[in-house]
């Protein structure tokens, strides 16, 4: 079940200029896999920040430690190394992880019912925002009769529902064809702009990193290790074809090749 993380371990009293998210040379290292092999590092000296209300998109290669980095953040798991500090964090994973017997206004109203609300206060919440999101019309569907963009409008609704200043992302559109995809980059730009959070976003789409993230960090192969950090100072809403854009694209192709 995909329901929002807390991480009351690292949990910080957010001040105005306190980072929604900070670590400083964070190592993490995992059993090694069969007998006698050495410790596999997924990480190795990672530092970065993320302001509140910025967003900050992750891209690297597959394997450098871009999941591992998020769930360092929501407490799921511990640094051998350094330190990570974070804001109490909602995260999306990879999939949808809808519960299938349920409809879509239960599916983005679970944070609200597990944090206590009423059922009914809870479909009521998650129906205003559903209807914002354009599933206005399919709140009892079940997620086998939503398209795969509703259905992570639907995960997403859920994912603000909880409440955290802080949304943890972990590759929300992979599952998506290309077109579909590239929709729900826009969708979720507008949504961000109308409902600010601090964001950490993982992704493979470097495209989608630049139209999405307020500054993109590149990591190495694994072990991961910042290898560059990119400002993306292009207007909103962004297109793929923005001269900055292409420019930008470039640059990170070029951290990533070396």
């Amino acid at each position: 079940m995909q329901t929002p993380v807390t991480a009351p371990r690292q949990a910080v009293a957010m001040e105005p200029r306190t980072p929604a998210v900070s670590l400083q040379d964070v190592v993490k290292r995992f059993a090694p896999v069969r007998r006698g092999a050495d410790a596999v590092v997924a990480l190795d000296g990672v530092s970065l920040e993320v302001a509140p209300g910025e967003i900050v998109a992750v891209v690297g290669p597959s394997g450098c430690g871009k999941t591992t980095l998020l769930e360092l953040v929501c407490g799921l798991t511990d640094a051998d190394a350094g330190s990570v500090q974070a804001a109490p964090a909602a995260l999306m994973a990879q999939s949808d992880l809808l519960l299938p017997w349920a409809s879509a206004l239960d599916n983005a109203a679970l944070a609200l019912r597990v944090a206590g609300e009423s059922r009914e206060a809870g479909r009521e919440r998650a129906g205003a925002l559903l209807q914002d999101f354009g599933i206005a019309g399919f709140e009892h569907a079940r997620p086998r009769e939503l398209s795969g963009g509703m259905r992570q409008r639907v995960a997403f609704a859920r994912t603000l529902l909880a409440g955290r200043p802080l949304l943890c992302l972990d590759e929300p559109f992979a599952s998506l064809d290309a077109l579909t995809r590239q929709e729900m980059q826009s969708w979720l730009a507008g949504a961000l702009s109308r409902d600010p959070r601090s964001v950490l976003l993982v992704t493979h789409d470097v495209e989608e990193a630049l139209v999405l993230g307020d500054r993109v960090v590149v990591l190495s192969p694994r072990p991961g290790r910042v290898v560059a950090t990119l400002g993306v100072d292009a207007p909103r809403p962004r297109r793929r074809t923005d001269p900055e854009l292409v420019a930008l694209r470039e640059r990170v192709f070029e951290e990533l090749r070396t």
